[in-house]
This record gives structure tokens, sequence and C-alpha cells, in this order.
């Protein structure tokens, strides 16, 4: 049973849900904490980096017209650079996918603790709480696509309404005085510009997410680019409305360091109810991004599974028409990443795991900024380039190339070492199909 043999189950807001609901997770409401410590100037890095993602968001919106084959970047990095390429993009991919779904579980049980303390008092309770979010929503992901994008769409309408009410009725509270110093950091202005749109990058890491269950999408071509686009301006604006409102509620000398700063901000203008109200909405935030990212652990798999890349068996569709196998998989090893890590704290656990997440996400989004043109290329289309798709591929690949040089060299150097742990088994499946040749054709 191929996608093509079960109905399109994700419509335009669906796949709106999944690029707002995959963006708006967890990076939103522990940013201001870490931007506070730049002070206002950290405004700047959110514009810096909301312009990238944009700019990404235009190009994989392009991609999206030029094929509507399911796996998202995988699918347009080996359409344009060949099977190396796609393999080395899927494999990359997945594991940022899993690794991150890992991340984002610590950190639902991070903001459940502020209203349940045992689940960050005891490492026990922490994990227990983080895997059984997760396999809760490896199971609705395996009953079918259609489920999770319901779920999808009911906690992104529930995570942004908090948000929403802090931004709208928290500019009553802000207090111009705390915006008179504008670089706190000591660093140059250049220097903070830079490392707080480096901070704010896995805010973005999701932009993408719509082309990848391409498959599952009703009129691909036109609703996949419509709701990532969307989508991207949707997450920018909250974005930074959100962090003008924590700094100028919070002095920016008291907001940094806190563990729940948007709760502060909250406790401010509302008291504790307010705090409870805003943990609320984050562990309903965390919970909607984990299941749009489950969700896409199987997509990428199946994609490059169907092209032979992949092993056969991620390729199998259950009975609900859905990539069980690889939901499967993708959740045991986030939740050996977890088990291994429980003994650390929830704070620890989530720095540690983003590392193996970051740079596997960047790497596909470098590629994809070429890909248009090398897809054309390969095509035999000779049809002169247009400005629009020579300046978009040079401001995406730049930007990418700056966000991996930005991304430090402990995140490199763990995501070459993922990166490169797969060639093995690219070399084997290979050998075991008979397509080992010294080079590639068209």
């Amino acid at each position: 049973m191929t996608s093509s043999d079960t109905p399109h189950a994700l419509g335009f807001w669906m796949c709106t849900a999944l690029v707002v609901g995959n963006m708006i997770g967890s990076g939103i409401f522990l940013l201001p904490s870490s931007l506070a410590a730049f002070g206002p100037i950290s405004m700047a890095g959110w514009v810096l980096t909301a312009g990238g993602a944009i700019v990404l968001a235009l190009i994989f919106g392009r991609l999206a017209r030029l094929s509507s084959d399911t796996g998202g970047p995988y699918a347009y990095a080996r359409e344009g650079f060949g099977d190396f390429a796609g393999f080395i993009i899927a494999w990359g991919y997945w594991i940022a996918l899993w690794s991150g779904n890992a991340a984002v579980a610590v950190a639902f049980a991070g903001y459940l603790s502020v209203m349940v303390p045992a689940v960050g008092q005891s490492a026990l309770a922490g994990l227990a709480t983080a895997l059984g979010s997760m396999w809760l929503l490896t199971w609705i992901n395996v009953r079918g696509v259609r489920e999770a994008g319901i779920i999808q769409v009911v906690t992104t309408v529930m995570k942004l309404a908090p948000l929403l009410v802090l931004i709208v009725l928290g500019f009553a509270y802000v207090d111009s005085a705390n915006f008179k110093l504008v670089n706190v950091s000591g660093m140059s202005n250049i220097s903070a510009i830079s490392t707080c749109a480096a901070l704010t990058l896995w805010a973005f890491v999701g932009l993408e997410s719509a082309t990848v269950p391409a498959g599952e999408v009703k009129d691909p071509k036109r609703t996949i680019p419509r709701a990532t686009i969307l989508g991207t301006c949707v997450a920018a604006l909250i974005y930074i409305a959100t962090t003008y409102v924590a700094l100028g509620v919070v002095p920016s000398s008291l907001l940094a360091g806190s563990n729940a700063p948007l709760a502060d901000v909250a406790t401010v203008m509302w008291g504790f109810g307010g705090a409870v109200f805003i943990a609320i909405g984050a562990c309903i935030s965390t919970f909607g991004t984990l299941n749009g990212f489950v969700l896409l652990t199987g997509q990428v798999p199946l994609g490059a599974a169907r092209d032979g890349l992949f092993p056969a068996y991620f390729a199998r569709l259950s009975r609900s028409g859905t990539p069980a196998f690889g939901l499967i998989v993708s959740s045991l090893l986030a939740s050996a990443l977890i088990a291994m890590n429980y003994t650390r704290s929830l704070a620890e656990q989530f720095e540690f795991i983003i590392l193996l997440a970051t740079l596997s996400t960047l790497i596909p989004y470098l590629l994809c900024a070429l890909a248009e043109i090398m897809i054309r290329a390969r095509r035999g289309d000779h049809i002169r380039l247009s400005p629009n798709i020579l300046t978009l591929a040079t401001l995406g690949f730049a930007y990418a190339l700056w966000a991996i040089y930005g991304a430090g060299e402990d995140v490199v150097f763990w995501g070459v070492l993922l990166l490169l742990a797969g060639l093995p088994i690219h070399v084997w499946l290979r050998w075991q199909s008979g397509k080992a040749t010294p080079k590639e054709t068209s």
C-alpha cells in the first residue's frame, strides 16, 4: 500500500499548524532568559534569524512546487544532488528528528514540574513523564496521519492562546526604562547580535515540516508553499513580540538565568495564577511540538526507504496507512537517549540532547538552498535562471553556512560524527541492492 492509495489527510490548516506547532515549542518559553543576558539588543538577533528563516521558507515553498515526493529536504537533496547526498540528508535529518524528540519530551517533563514538583525532584519521575508523553503520541501517530493532524491543530491553537494573551495584555505593562541600556552583554553590538541570532536559531527549526509528509497532503504544490511561508511568518511575529514584552516587563538583570522566564513575566503581571497559566501553555506547547516531530520521524525514513536508501522495513505501512515501523524505531532510539541521560537534571538533559540535533538540521537547509538550481539542471530545464532563484539561493546558502559556523565547535563535532556513522549503512544497502557503482548517473 502506498501513499497514493490512501486519501490525502492533511489540508492547508493542518499543514500550517504542523509548521507553527513544530517551531513554537520549548524555545520561546526558555529563550527570553538566555537573551536577557544581552539586553534589548537581542531583538535584532531575532529579526536577523527571522529574516533568514523566511528566506528558507520561500526556498522550500519553491521546491514544493517542483516536487511533491514524501521526505521534504531529503527528497529535494536526492533529486538535486543524487543518491549519496540524499542518504546523508535523510540520515542526518532523521537523527535530528528523533534526538530532538528526546529533548522536547524532556522539556515537557520540565514544564510539568512547575505544577507537579515531584516530576522535577525525582529523576525517575522525570524519566517516566518524558517517556510516557512520547509513547502516547507515538501510539496516536501509528493509528493514523489524520489523527495526528487533528491533535496538531488543537494543540497549536491551545499553545498560541497564552502567548497571544501575554503579548496583547503585556504591552500595557512594558516599562520603557528597561530599554534604555540596549546592550548589557559587554560585547560589541555586532558580536552580541550574532550570538543572539545563533541562540534563536533552534526556535525556527521545523519551518520545513509541511514538506516532509507531502504524499499525505491535499494539493501539495499549492498547499505546502502557502502553509510554510504563513507558518514561518506567524512564528516570527510571535517570537519577536513575546521577547519584547518579556524584556519590557522584567528588567534584563532579573530575567537572565530564570528557569521559567515567561512564567516570571506573568507573575509580575498577574501574580501566581498567571505563572500557572503560562506553565500550562508551555506544557501544551511542548506536547504539540512533540506530536508534530513524532509524525515526521516516520515520514522521512519512509521516503528514503521507498528509494532504496533506507532499509525496506521503513517503507512498510500499517493497516492505518502509517509508517509504524519507522515511528516505533525512532521512539525507541529517542527513549534510549533519554534513559542514558536520566541521571542528569532535566535542564542538563535538554542542553546535551539539543547538541545532537542542531547540525543535522542545518546541513539539509544548506543543500536545499541550492537544490532548485540543481534539480532544474538535472531535469534538463535550460530556461534562464531568474534573479529571484539566484538571490534566494545565495541568501539561503549564506545564512545556513553562517548558522553552522555560529552553532559552535561542539555542535559541529558531534554532528559530523553522527553523519559519518551512517556511511556503513549506505554502503551495505548499495551492496545488497547491487547498485554499488563508481559514479551516479543523472
